[in-house]
């Protein structure tokens, strides 16, 4: 029998970096990748599994850890609301969708709205 190496994924966290062993959204040592993207940022809005509660979930950024954390607080305080990190989405309390664009496309971003 071979060499178990750990905990690969976390039912609270989601998954694990191979490396740090840390949640992807909040490793340390930069080897967990966010998928691949085709260069643009889609801001859609969503209330599946919310209780009613709708969200704008941003997706596309290509940023992990540190980098990714900065710019969900960076939307929050630009909308003044909330938000949370899921995988490499952020979800940003509310129908953001058009103060989010504004604010990404002055940061250099390619942004499409998405969905309804």
């Amino acid at each position: 029998m071979g060499k178990r190496s750990g905990l690969v994924y976390s039912t609270e966290h989601g998954k694990l970096c191979s490396s740090c062993g840390q949640p992807e959204t909040r490793c340390q040592c930069g080897s967990a990748t966010p998928p691949e993207g085709d260069g643009w940022v889609r801001i859609m809005r969503s209330n599946k599994g919310r209780g009613g509660k709708t969200v704008s979930v941003v997706s596309g950024l290509g940023l992990v850890g540190a980098e990714l954390k900065t710019v969900a607080k960076q939307l929050k305080q630009h909308c003044g609301v909330g938000g949370a990190i899921k995988d490499f989405d952020i979800e940003i309390q509310g129908d953001q969708r058009e103060k989010i664009k504004t604010y990404l496309e002055s940061k250099g971003y390619k942004v499409k709205l998405a969905g309804g």
